[in-house]
């Protein structure tokens, strides 16, 4: 559940878990295979950097009382293998980086940009912790290694731990190894994720706050590179497409566990706005026009869509709230109120001569904001629309 991060806890989190399309039958099935009983590289790893970990982060109690007690109610609907034993412990790395990462016995990182983001949201806080510990259960550190050793096998190429994306001499290995590592790792995510799901079902949280926090991250991610072969986790907007259906199942089961919605742990779901990429049309000599199509979810009012303008360095600065760059009366800003109600919403921006911007200027983002402000979610808007 990674956005960005750096440094040395970014070589660590590398280590300790892949961070999310479809493989060949060959390649799932690598995936989803058991680990062997006697494996234990990845405890004696994980033993190994301990000391470190434990130096760089503190206890969560006490600043995160909501993360600690959803940490303690997933952990005790863990159903693992019996003869693995976990120590679960959830930490928090003081980087304001928005990342979160598991260690094979049970450590739970989180980096506080990230659970400053959870804040008091016990479904944020589930949607961050059950994915991690579907990692940990599922041991997937050591279905990596193995996973590696098995292209090292075939191809006789070194393979390093880390972000291929990554400029490192010691990352030896060809093209096709990276990308099938890559894949590989992707995969592992897609599955963490659709375990995390029901985990979160069977303790009371709704499924929808996972893709709350996906649409959150989305928000935060300076990124606008497209997909890209050697990516270790796919993209927001392809993990939201692969848990379509998980998602409908996993609220199923949320529904049939905790039929009062309202009283179980997590609260009511949240409202979701899925946004797809806009589109821009010429539509004469000096208009433009730009169309958002949108789905909303448990939504109940309406929300606000702004198409923002910036710099092409202001297109890099996003936030989980508006950027407030622009007055609030600016022509840097276009807003329209929507209830957001037929199962494909489409808003329209038609920019006339009247909505000239500024020089250096540019249509950048659409944000979607609830009542209170806070992005539920953000699309860039293609090209450099004047």
């Amino acid at each position: 559940m990674r956005l960005e991060s750096c440094g040395w806890f970014r070589i660590i989190s590398a280590l300790l878990f892949c961070l999310l399309p479809i493989l060949t039958p060959a390649q799932q099935a690598a995936a989803t295979r058991e680990v062997p009983d006697k494996f234990n590289l990845d405890r004696k790893t994980a033993a190994r950097l301990r000391p470190e970990l434990l130096a760089q982060s503190v206890a969560a109690a006490g600043r995160y009382p909501t993360g600690s007690q959803v940490f303690a109610r997933l952990a005790d609907q863990v159903i693992g293998p019996r003869s693995v034993k976990y120590f679960w412990e959830l930490r928090i790395v003081k980087d304001g980086d928005f990342n979160a990462f598991s260690s094979p016995e049970g450590t739970i990182y989180v980096e506080s940009g990230l659970a400053d983001l959870a804040a008091d949201s016990a479904g944020l806080w589930a949607a961050i912790l059950s994915h991690e510990i579907a990692h940990a259960v599922r041991r997937d550190w050591a279905r990596r290694y193995l996973y590696e050793e098995s292209l090292r096998e075939g191809s006789g190429s070194v393979l390093v731990l880390g972000d291929p994306g990554l400029p490192s001499g010691a990352w030896t290995d060809s093209r096709s190894a990276s990308a099938d590592l890559a894949r590989f790792c992707r995969q592992l995510e897609v599955e963490a994720d659709l375990e995390s799901l029901m985990l979160m079902a069977r303790a009371g949280y709704h499924p929808d706050f996972v893709p709350a926090l996906h649409h959150l991250l989305r928000a935060q991610s300076a990124s606008r590179a497209g997909p890209s072969i050697f990516a270790m986790h796919p993209c927001w907007e392809e993990r939201d497409r692969e848990l379509d259906r998980a998602y409908i199942v996993a609220s199923i089961e949320f529904e049939h566990r905790w039929p009062e919605t309202y009283a179980s742990p997590g609260g009511n779901p949240p409202t979701l706005v899925f946004a797809d990429g806009p589109s821009v049309k010429k539509m004469g000599m000096k208009a433009w026009e730009i169309r958002v199509p949108m789905r909303c979810q448990n939504l109940a009012g309406a929300v606000e869509v702004v198409l923002f303008a910036g710099s092409p360095h202001d297109a890099n600065q996003h936030s989980a709230r508006l950027p407030d760059t622009a007055p609030p009366e600016s022509d840097d800003k276009l807003r329209q109120l929507t209830g957001c109600t037929s199962p494909k919403t489409t808003i329209t921006f038609t920019l006339s001569p009247a909505e000239r911007l500024r020089p250096g200027k540019h249509w950048t983002d659409v944000y979607v904001l609830d009542a209170w402000g806070g992005v539920l979610a953000r699309a860039d808007v293609p090209g450099s629309s004047r």
